[in-house]
């Protein structure tokens, strides 16, 4: 589950540039807002499938407050689920590798 998870994370730091980077100066700079509903509208449902998806991979798999609130955090900034999956990565290899409770 939580490789699934950080797929979802990877599509939604995407969007979150999508919409940061290409929509909104196209918007701001060259009066073309027309891009910004659509990718806004993809980073919306993203964000939400990205924390649904964040209680279901995370919740009973050993982590703490401070990475839940990390992992939470950065989908709220722009690079953040990006800087996050090594981390994340991380977590899932000492998930995989830890003896299954029976």
């Amino acid at each position: 589950m939580l490789k699934l998870f950080r797929t979802i994370a990877l599509f939604e730091g995407i969007t979150t540039l999508a919409l940061f980077l290409v929509a909104m100066p196209l918007k701001y700079w060259f009066g073309y807002p027309d891009l910004v509903p659509p990718v806004g509208a993809i980073h919306g449902g993203a964000f939400i499938v990205y924390i649904v998806a964040m209680i279901f991979a995370l919740w009973g798999k050993g982590f703490t407050p401070l990475e839940w609130v990390r992992t939470t955090i950065a989908s709220f900034f722009p690079f953040g689920t990006f800087l996050n999956d090594p981390f994340l990565k991380c977590k899932q290899a000492e998930l995989a590798s830890a003896p299954q409770a029976s």
